[in-house]
């Protein structure tokens, strides 16, 4: 009857003075709080039975303060899905709840320069997939198929004399594939949490990319500097250029006038022939004379009828295939 009386006896709220019904003592360290002043309390407080009377009573007048403070709390970031965190950038503060009617819900404001850390971790969630065998049994595959999830949990650290952390899952719909674009969405959104919460954080992290962004584009400039520099100790000298004489160019007018372009051709020997033959010594019509032009690099030499062995500007040989 000892233990039953005791369950029995009637209890009072050393917070409000009520009585408390059976089921809804929420035991304190050195009293009894009621359901109803629990729910005052911060979702985010853990040591509730750890806590004194006073202490309860402390926590609550913060609570009713914090109450107040909503008013003057207007978000510009909100970042997650199920549960949010909303930040106000000018004001400073934020808060995180799961609640769109959030200003009915008192949830705690909590200023950027209390947060000590923001951290994200990820885990696997396994489950086997089966299927059945011809009595209808559920059996393994073989080998043994699986379902991925993956669960994203956020935890801030902060710097407060009510709770020390703020842990919450950052997942609604937990994605099922590492390499998927919702598993890289959650991925950029705890990021872009610990950027938004941490400044200084943000700060060194754009620096960082930024000294990498540079650092790279300076390798990227000297690697083509040291290719340019190969490219032109590889390139031979260019031959200087000969000079032209009365005789060269005396040459150069007799080729072009032993064939006119109306197709009539001199002879040697002085006659001149529409035909393949000389009408007056039967001389064959001599054939125009090649020209060459580097089909690797368009160089095309002085005379175009007696190239080098090699391209002066490619070092490639002439053949018939730079014949024209």
């Amino acid at each position: 009857m000892g233990i039953l009386g005791k369950l029995f006896d009637k209890k009072i709220c050393d917070i409000c003075g009520g009585e408390i019904g059976l089921m809804g003592n929420r035991k304190l360290e050195d009293g009894n709080l009621c359901k109803e002043c629990a729910q005052k309390l911060s979702p985010w407080m853990t040591d509730r039975r750890r806590s004194t009377v006073e202490d309860i009573r402390q926590h609550l007048a913060y609570r009713a303060a914090n109450e107040k403070q909503l008013a003057n709390i207007h978000p510009t970031l909100v970042l997650g899905t199920g549960t949010k965190v909303y930040i106000d950038e000018a004001a400073g503060k934020f808060f995180v709840t799961r609640f769109s009617n959030w200003r009915d819900r008192n949830p705690d404001i909590i200023g950027v320069n209390q947060v000590i850390d923001v951290k994200t971790e990820v885990e696997e969630h396994r489950s086997e997939e089966y299927h059945r065998d011809r009595d209808g049994r559920q059996v393994s595959f073989n080998p043994p198929r699986y379902n991925y999830s993956y669960e994203f949990t956020t935890t801030i650290l902060v710097d407060s004399p009510y709770f020390g952390e703020i842990s919450f899952e950052l997942t609604d719909q937990r994605p099922d594939d590492i390499r998927g674009e919702a598993y890289l969405h959650f991925e950029e959104m705890a990021e872009a949490l610990h950027c938004a919460l941490m400044p200084a954080y943000a700060a060194a992290r754009a620096a960082s990319q930024q000294n990498a962004i540079n650092n790279l584009a300076a390798a990227v400039t000297a690697a083509a500097e040291k290719s340019i520099q190969k490219q032109v100790e590889k390139q031979p000298e260019k031959a200087p250029e000969p000079k032209e004489t009365a005789q060269s160019t005396l040459m150069k007018f007799a080729k072009d006038a032993d064939i006119a372009d109306d197709g009539k051709w001199t002879c040697a020997c002085g006659a001149v022939n529409e035909g393949k033959f000389c009408t007056n010594c039967g001389a064959k019509k001599p054939e125009p004379a090649k020209t060459f032009r580097c089909n690797k690099c368009g160089w095309t030499p002085e005379d175009p009828t007696k190239p080098p062995k090699f391209c002066p500007q490619c070092g490639d040989p002439f053949n018939e295939a730079d014949a024209k």
